[in-house]
């Protein structure tokens, strides 16, 4: 039922975007423009962005109405943004920027050319002006760096009654009411009180007794994952960021952290897959961005690889003895690898959401010790009874003897266990020096685990097969 729904409202998306793009191609600008002020800022950003020029970009963009047409262009892509920048008069940038929230005008002139950006902050007010060029000096990924500097305070000496007319006052500039901050004469943190506990509260009653001073905020040089997890931990629709004296400076959004976390699982996943991060969607980047993203790390792990033939190479002549050994090389080295890959990434998603910390390694261990134990007994059986009944007597490989299949066994298990350890220590190791937990993910574990499967299997050799 559910997917029905979901097909029909997409269906409905399309046929809405169709509907504009006929309106627009047959020129019927005023029946296009009443449409497109009653549509959603997200629709109209997204038949913006796939208009292919940039005087048709600028026609339809300047058909909305006012009070809209800021929160359109905040959800443009950069490049659509940047058009209309460069095509607009330095009035209407003017105007455009004070009519952006804050951090969505600090989003828009990251992306920009520093020609533009220029433009842009001198045509800004001075106040703006001031404030877009202290966010931009924030470190990337820093909380300071999403935090909008839009948002409702209030003192707590004051009535219900006054706190409420000042949400109305500054509800229009700011970009979230639903949570009040109290501070002090000098601007420190000193509670909280929520819209809903204003509204229901007496007129008289003041903002001291309402307000919860069991605080949970963020510093402007936090990492902005910081703050996900602190958000996602509390449940909060906002988070109050303060500085290194405590004042606070701006607050961070919930549509912020979405974007927030879509970055950082995209970032996790790449470097999970052994590929420099970028900002660029697949569709934006060249040949040459995707092939400069990706070598390093093939280059890394293919000369990391070249250990795993020189153990091999090590056992050359044991090998030529024994060719039947040959064959479960890629099971063992590809089994050792999944497994390995399956705790590192669990034990990094763990680490990313908070769940785990580097004081927890020893339960970790523990616990994953186990588990190894059990799938290297489950493998192992299962590796058994398929040699003995499907190498040795359906496929009629005499090179295989119970000692081989036994030596296959014992590897299995011991790689297993091995892989098991490796693949949840090392990503805790990394977040406990200082590294992305990502980066020890699948490929760097398995090229790890390759090289230990195979001394493994070369030492039961030597001692059950005397090589």
């Amino acid at each position: 039922m559910e997917n029905n729904v979901n097909l029909n409202l997409d269906l409905e998306h399309e046929s809405l975007l169709e509907q504009w793009n006929v309106l627009l191609e047959g020129k019927q600008l005023r029946a296009l423009k009443t449409e497109l002020a009653e549509a959603n800022e997200v629709d109209i950003a997204e038949f913006v962005t796939a208009l292919e020029e940039v005087k048709t970009m600028l026609l339809v963009y300047r058909l909305l109405p006012k009070e809209i047409a800021s929160d359109v262009f905040a959800n443009l892509e950069p490049e659509a943004q940047g058009a209309i920048i460069s095509s607009i008069t330095d009035k209407e940038i003017g105007e455009l920027v004070d009519d952006l929230y804050l951090d969505d005008a600090v989003d828009m002139l990251e992306e920009l050319p520093a020609s533009v950006v220029k433009r842009v902050l001198k045509t800004a007010k001075p106040g703006t002006r001031q404030l877009i060029n202290q966010f931009l000096n924030y470190p990337e990924s820093s909380v300071g760096s999403i935090m909008t500097a839009e948002f409702v305070d209030m003192k707590k000496d004051m009535t219900v009654k006054e706190a409420i007319a000042a949400v109305r006052a500054h509800s229009e500039e700011s970009e979230a009411i639903y949570t009040c901050y109290v501070t002090d004469p000098r601007r420190v943190l000193e509670g909280v009180v929520t819209l809903r506990e204003l509204l229901v509260a007496r007129d008289d009653q003041r903002v001291e007794e309402l307000m919860s001073t069991d605080l949970v905020a963020a510093t402007t040089t936090e990492d902005q994952e910081e703050a996900v997890q602190r958000i996602m931990k509390y449940d909060f629709i906002s988070l109050p960021v303060v500085d290194q004296e405590g004042r606070l400076v701006g607050v961070v959004t919930v549509d912020d952290i979405m974007d927030v976390m879509e970055e950082e699982a995209t970032e996790d996943i790449e470097k999970m897959a052994a590929i420099t991060p970028t900002d660029k969607p697949y569709l934006k980047m060249t040949a040459f961005e995707i092939w400069k993203s990706r070598i390093p790390w093939l280059m890394l792990l293919m000369i990391s690889a070249t250990f795993t033939g020189m153990i091999i190479a090590s056992f050359e002549s044991a090998l030529a003895k024994w060719v039947a050994l040959t064959a479960f090389i890629p099971m063992l080295m590809d089994t050792g690898g999944n497994t390995g890959s399956q705790a590192s990434v669990t034990v990094i998603r763990a680490l990313s959401i908070g769940d785990l910390e580097f004081s927890d390694v020893f339960r970790v261990l523990w616990k994953e010790l186990r588990v190894s134990i059990l799938c290297a007994l489950s493998l192992g059986a299962v590796s058994f009874i398929k040699i003995l009944l499907v190498d040795m007597l359906l496929m009629g490989n005499t090179g295989i003897t119970l000692p081989i299949a036994l030596v296959v066994c014992l590897t299995l298990a011991l790689t297993v266990v091995c892989a098991k350890l490796v693949g949840c220590s090392l990503p805790m190791l990394a977040k406990k020096l200082g590294f992305d937990p990502a980066v020890m993910a699948s490929p760097f574990i398995t090229t790890i685990v390759d090289a230990l499967s195979l001394l493994i299997y070369f030492q039961f050799a030597n001692l059950l097969l005397g090589l």
